[in-house]
């Protein structure tokens, strides 16, 4: 038996399940598969024909990518907001035209024709994006009926001017120079494909109108209901594709230098199938400049092969057709599955060995007996406040708490009576703190470390650390902020309960019991925000020692305390001082006495315990039972504890028939009072100490002050 629970210890050690879970997590795992269709396109046409990638035919094929990629761009521009258009390879026609049309019958000035040809595709963007963003026309239909009409407009113009344009030729350097030029050795269309990706890039992922654009895609009614302008942004994307289809049609004038009737024929579908194989979704509101950029290579190159392979003409569409179905399963497969695929991998248990904890037996000697000395606290706040997760009073004695909506309540002494909104943060305010100005430093779940001033501006102090070089997910946005301290220097050590998990989600982290905390320290004096510990299990409380050289910090799902040493000869060190604890321990704080209270959020359970050495068991049954009906810990019952540097536990308090706090995350002693908080409670709770000094306070032990 014995070696079998090493083995699974070590299989558990070994492999990181959980990274299969981070991966599909990530946005650009959108990208996997084209990007492997891709490679395999490359792999399959490289050896197959002769010096297809030699450097000669490269130039070529990234002279008509400059060109091709740009109508790519253009479809998917359209898609992202929610609609289709199938008018591009007419619109693509059309600037080819008039752009010759201008130059060679009209002999206007290049520095002329480019705006000209770009504003007239742009028109019929335009007159598209009123039909179906206004008048909220069909795009399938509506841009249908625009490729026919564009058609008919350039065979007629053809059919008037194609032997004039044939027989005039334009002198122009710079014309040619956009035709068959080169930048450091790139065709100039490749260029011009370059700066139009990295500026689409930052519209869409760093501005309003690219956010906009995604959230009409999304859900059209949900970003009306929320003020975005539907129909203006909807049109706007119809003119911007237009506006691309005509660079894309001038640049491939500038390069063949004639019009025919079969230019741009067939490329709505050929730029609809990349569009759609690079990831990009057919119903909206999903997809990037970088998704367009792989199906653009993609299907030029499979074009361009079925070409050079010398197979007969009906294959080339054939070959776009079979991809086209293929990108279109996959995408409506993936954006169907993926999410049921991610909930039942990313939940990934670790393996953890508690040791037997301490007797809670009544009579039996252990500073943990159960006791009911917690029954007859005086309650402050009833139904005044909803999840004070901490309380902390300032050098008035006025008593502050965070609540579920957001608020910092401050309620006045004497009597904690009357009562206020002190300040408005927005997240659920956790750990507090109050720095030498008095200022209050609050933890606030979900966006990092905040400070309300003494005139009650709310301000950001830090919401990221460092990244870590191995992780996958971005670990440098802090997700859970938890409690915290500040050193006589000012640096405020914090502790981020989990990286995998959000506010809402945290007793999940409790199933994993995986290492996914960490202790983070700002430093005031910089402005620098570093991890100083990794891999802690779910760390919560925090607080400086007497010593002034270390603090305590405590892992819940582990069931014990710990000291690091920031300062001094042991700086770095990190040594257990509370182990086997028998319930889950979450905020400390100082005492009058030179010791600490320990809240325990909850009580440890024999099959919670068992089921923590079973990785196995919990991630089936993760996978197959409701959330509601996991395993998790007991937060039932709450319960406080004063220990000293040494590890010693001197005596506990409990209310065990959880009439007045069920689950206690936080105390706070000041002036002989110990003051109780709960993340699950709608009171503040206040407790006599009997042998506390009646003058003591927080604020005078940090900073002197009365």
């Amino acid at each position: 038996m014995a070696a079998s629970s090493s083995l699974v210890k070590w299989r558990y050690r070994l492999i990181p399940d959980h990274i299969i879970g981070e991966i599909l997590s990530k946005k650009w795992i959108d990208n996997a598969i084209p990007f492997m269709v891709l490679l395999l396109v490359i792999a399959v046409f490289g050896s197959l024909i002769p010096n297809f990638f030699t450097a000669g035919n490269l130039a070529i094929n990234a002279r008509q990518l400059g060109e091709f990629a740009l109508v790519c761009l253009a479809m998917m521009t359209v898609l992202i907001g929610g609609g289709i258009d199938l008018s591009v390879g007419s619109n693509f026609a059309l600037g080819n035209f008039v752009a010759l049309a201008l130059l060679n019958l009209a002999g206007w000035p290049i520095g002329f024709v480019i705006p000209v040809v770009i504003l007239i595709c742009g028109t019929v963007g335009l007159v598209n994006g009123i039909l179906v963003g206004y008048l909220r026309l069909r795009a399938f239909l509506t841009t249908l009926v625009t490729l026919i009409i564009v058609r008919a407009i350039v065979d007629m113009l053809l059919l008037r001017y194609a032997q004039d344009m044939s027989v005039a030729f334009v002198q122009s350097d710079t014309w040619d120079y956009m035709g068959m030029g080169s930048i450091l050795g790139f065709p100039f269309s490749f260029i011009v494909l370059v700066v139009l990706t990295l500026i689409g890039h930052i519209l869409l992922t760093r501005s309003r109108p690219g956010w906009r654009a995604m959230a009409i895609g999304g859900s059209r009614r949900s970003a009306h209901n929320i003020g975005i302008s539907v129909r203006r942004t909807v049109c706007a994307t119809y003119v911007i594709s237009g506006m691309l289809c005509g660079l894309g049609g001038l640049l491939y004038a500038a390069r063949l230098g004639g019009a025919g009737t079969d230019t741009g024929m067939g490329l709505e579908i050929a730029a609809l199938t990349a569009v759609v194989l690079g990831g990009n979704s057919l119903g909206g509101g999903r997809g990037s400049i970088a998704k367009a950029m792989i199906g653009a290579v993609t299907v030029l190159l499979m074009t361009n092969g079925v070409i050079r392979l010398g197979l007969n003409s009906g294959s080339g569409p054939m070959v776009l057709g079979l991809t086209l179905i293929f990108a279109v399963f996959v995408d409506v497969r993936w954006l169907k599955n993926r999410d049921k695929i991610l909930s039942k991998v990313y939940v990934s248990p670790a393996y953890i060995e508690l040791p037997k904890p301490a007797s809670t037996v009544p009579g039996s000697g252990s500073p943990f007996a159960v006791n009911d000395r917690l029954r007859q606290v005086e309650i402050i706040g009833l139904g005044q406040v909803e999840a004070p997760e901490d309380v902390i009073l300032d050098a008035d004695d006025n008593l502050y708490c965070g609540t579920r909506h957001g608020d910092i309540v401050r309620f006045f002494a004497p009597t904690y009576e009357k009562h206020e909104i002190y300040a408005h943060i927005g997240g659920q305010p956790l750990g507090m703190s109050i720095d030498r100005d008095q200022n209050l430093l609050v933890c606030v779940g979900g966006m990092g470390l905040y400070k309300v001033a003494r005139d009650r501006t709310v301000s950001k102090v830090t919401d990221e650390t460092n990244r870590s070089l191995l992780s996958i997910i971005d670990d440098s946005r802090l997700r859970l902020a938890d409690d915290l301290d500040i050193a006589p220097d000012g640096r405020i050590f914090f502790s981020e309960a989990t990286i995998r998990y959000e506010m809402h989600s945290w007793p999940v982290d409790a199933l994993e019991s995986r290492g996914n905390g960490r202790i983070i320290c700002y430093d005031p004096r910089n402005g620098q925000t570093k991890t100083v510990l990794r891999g802690l299990i779910f760390p919560n409380g925090i607080c400086l020692s007497y010593d002034k050289q270390s603090i305590l910090f405590a892992e819940s799902w582990a069931c014990r305390v710990s000291r690091y040493w920031f300062d001094g000869p042991k700086a770095g060190k990190v040594e257990v001082v509370l182990d086997n604890l028998p319930g889950y321990p979450d905020n400390i704080n100082r005492g009058s006495d030179g010791t600490y209270w320990l809240a325990l959020l909850g009580m440890r359970s024999p099959a919670l315990d068992v089921a923590l050495r079973m990785p196995d068991f919990r991630r089936r049954m993760a996978r197959r039972i409701a959330p509601d009906e996991w395993l998790y810990p007991n937060l039932n019952t709450g319960c406080v504890v004063r220990f000293n540097d040494k590890g010693e536990v001197l005596e506990s308090l409990w209310d065990i028939g959880g009439a007045n706090h069920p689950m206690i995350t936080s105390m706070r002693e000041h002036r002989g009072w110990l003051y109780l908080g709960g993340i699950a409670n709608n009171r503040i709770g206040r407790y006599r100490l009997p042998d506390a000094d009646p003058n003591w306070t927080g604020p005078q032990t940090y900073w002197g002050q009365p």
